[in-house]
């Protein structure tokens, strides 16, 4: 049997969990299938476009790559995605568009054993500095005489020009109108929906919304087993239920945690996972956590007072029972800050804590809505929620128990 190349494994690990950029390997690719048949829908019904949004870290990008690379109902598609920045305008969108779409041109030989000449039409060249949404119809028109056009927007939220958003909005009824074979996905955060139908109710119904939560426990199970099969790695029951409930349901840290972990085992020329590698990948991941999350973290549990609790509650929410919108009460604080501090506190003695997490003197970490004794919490940044479980727990302030138990 030959031995495996721990040198190799190590690297292709990087290449395998990828926390640096979305996932384009379908193979690697876990989930989301609900998601995937409501965009081929969309793309096989004439008359529909999409939205799909969420939160960041939940996958979107990732998914769009998956859904790019799609053959939808064994057609042909022509495909492009745009990736979008806080300075595009409705033109520059559609010019990045049109730059990756052209359309092929036969031109018939004249004369015995002479061949076609066949060349490719810039698209782009149609799009001018203050393009219209029919400008881009009557384009999007001759392409679909050819083929079926799918053209992803992602980022869509970055958009900071309000004019964009209404524009294409009046984009989308136009092309739903007129019957054109071309799908237009819009990607973002939910924002990008209200955005989209705010003063035009009328697209609201062709345009299919679909939203991306965060991901079951089997789905983050899923990216962990298919990134450890690809290495030739194993993980035992309790070391996999740690990885998944740590991820959040946030596919970004699954693979951050994936890649650092696996690697930990690799070091020590093992291929199966032991739970002190968890403790080792958790440190690197940490170290390795975008700054902003790290020092609002930091400026969060600040405190020069002798036995105070920030952190211990803070931690408390991160592991609060929340409704479908990400929300939790101060009623579901108490049983996570029990289990942390093995004291009883009553909701008083720590709704100072809470209220100072969403204001300004502690970074605004946590947004507070609703009105006194009825107040509903929720962490502003997906990412501070899994950073704080995991600094919980390589602080020890989380046991193995608590950890899995929740």
């Amino acid at each position: 049997m030959t031995e495996p190349d721990f040198h190799q494994l190590y690297a292709l690990a990087g290449s395998t969990f990828t926390p640096g950029t979305p996932v384009n390997d379908r193979d690697l690719f876990a989930g989301r299938l609900d998601q995937l048949s409501k965009v081929s829908d969309a793309v096989m019904q004439l008359g529909y476009h999409a939205v799909l949004f969420g939160d960041r870290g939940v996958g979107k990008t990732s998914l769009s790559n998956v859904i790019s690379a799609m053959k939808m109902g064994g057609r042909d598609l022509a495909t492009c995605k745009v990736t979008c920045d806080a300075s595009d305008t409705f033109s520059s969108l559609w010019k990045k568009a049109f730059q990756d779409l052209s359309v092929i041109t036969v031109q018939p030989a004249f004369g015995f054993g002479q061949k076609d000449s066949v060349g490719t039409i810039s698209l782009e060249s149609n799009i001018s500095e203050n393009a219209s949404p029919n400008d881009v119809r009557v384009v999007l028109k001759s392409i679909s005489e050819v083929t079926d056009v799918l053209i992803i927007f992602d980022e869509f939220d970055r958009i900071t020009a309000k004019a964009v958003t209404g524009l294409m909005a009046d984009t989308i009824k136009a092309l739903s109108d007129s019957a054109i074979r071309s799908t237009i996905l819009i990607v973002g955060v939910a924002e990008s929906v209200d955005s989209l139908i705010e003063n035009h109710a009328s697209v609201e119904r062709a345009l299919v919304q679909v939203a991306l939560p965060r991901m079951s426990k089997g789905e983050i199970g899923q990216i962990i087993d298919k990134g450890l099969d690809r290495l030739g790695m194993k993980v035992g029951k309790k070391p996999r239920e740690e990885l998944v409930t740590l991820s959040q349901g946030l596919p970004y840290i699954t693979h951050l945690l994936g890649l650092h972990v696996a690697r930990a085992a690799l070091l020590d020329a093992r291929l199966e996972i032991a739970e002190n590698d968890l403790g080792d990948g958790i440190k690197t991941a940490l170290d390795q956590w975008q700054q902003s999350i790290k020092s609002a973290h930091y400026k969060a549990v600040l405190s020069s007072q002798p036995g105070n609790i920030f952190q211990q509650v803070l931690l408390a929410c991160a592991m609060a029972e929340t409704d479908d919108f990400g929300y939790f009460t101060a009623t579901s604080v108490k049983a996570p800050l029990r289990s942390i501090t093995g004291k009883d506190y009553d909701i008083p003695s720590f709704s100072n804590h809470l209220k100072e997490f969403s204001e300004v003197k502690r970074g605004k970490i946590i947004e507070r809505v609703g009105q006194t004794r009825r107040f509903r919490y929720r962490f502003v940044s997906p990412l501070m929620k899994p950073y704080v479980v995991m600094k919980g727990f390589s602080d020890g302030l989380l046991n193995r128990e608590s950890l899995t138990a929740s």
